[in-house]
Order: structure tokens, then sequence, then C-alpha cells
């Protein structure tokens, strides 16, 4: 997973415009997630974007997805879980202090976020991680926020 994950970083913008077009078919869907209720819909959902974000961002499932925002590379992939920037423990040559064999997920969502239209949201504050959100669908949850309100959407932001 993990030369598939930096291969992603590397063409960041491709799967920004791929968010950017799957978004507002998922949102079209709200009268359907909402009809067979969202929590019945919670199990098939989360499966298909685990599978799907596992393989491309090595995706930890953590519900409040901030791939956009980081250059597409995972904050969550980071051995200390931050998930506003890099330690201050990131090598010379780029690669993590806790793990020196991998590149730190930090300096991969600079680059990231270089290569992309919008790679500017790299400097917003994110929240912190809610716990209570791990192993859940952040899809469905941008789809009921997005729907909810509609007119936040355009600089929503919002994660795949």
């Amino acid at each position: 997973m993990y030369k598939v994950r930096r291969w992603v970083v590397r063409h960041a913008r491709l799967f920004e415009r791929v968010y950017r077009g799957f978004e507002p078919l998922l949102i079209r869907l709200h009268p359907f997630w909402r009809r067979i209720g969202y929590a019945r819909a919670e199990a098939p959902v989360k499966a298909v974007e685990k599978r799907v974000k596992g393989f491309l961002f090595d995706c930890q499932m953590c519900g409040k997805c901030t791939l956009s925002a980081t250059g597409m590379s995972c904050p969550m992939n980071c051995p200390k879980n931050l998930r506003n920037g890099p330690c201050g423990g990131v090598r010379a040559n780029g690669n993590c202090e806790v793990e020196p064999e991998m590149r730190c997920v930090w300096v991969d969502a600079w680059e990231g976020s270089r290569r992309m239209k919008y790679g500017d949201r790299i400097q917003v504050v994110q929240e912190p991680v809610d716990f209570r959100l791990k192993d859940t669908s952040s899809w469905l949850r941008v789809v009921r926020e997005l729907a909810d309100h509609p007119r936040e959407r355009a600089d929503s932001g919002a994660d795949g």
C-alpha cells in the first residue's frame, strides 16, 4: 500500500478532480440514503469506502477525512496521528523519526498540496480526531452535512 499511497500523492491533482466529480453523485443519492436510512446504509457504504480508500490512500477510516486538505496524504498514517503538520522530528531526508524507512506523511502532504488546485487548504487548521467516528463512513457524513447545509457546499472542502 505504501507505494500506491506515494503514487497517489504524486498525482494529487488527478484525485482531486476525481473526487470533485464523485462528490455531486454522492449528494444526489441523499434522498436514497435518507429513504433507506443512513444507519442501514453505513455498513455497505463503509465496506466500499474502506476498500477504495484503503487501497489508494492507506486510509485508516478515521471517519473525518481530510485528504483534499492534505495533498491526498492521509495524516492518520503518521505514527503520532498528527492532524496539522509534522512533528519536530522529520529527518533531513524527509523521512519519519518514528519509522525512519517511511517518508513523513506531512512532507508528502505538502508536496501533494502543491500539485492541487485547492492546495492552499493545507494551511487550514484541522479539527482534532474524534475517535468516536473511527470505522465509520466519511462519505455518508459528507453527504448528510452538505445536504443539510447546501450553501456551504462551495466552500466546504469536504473530503472523500
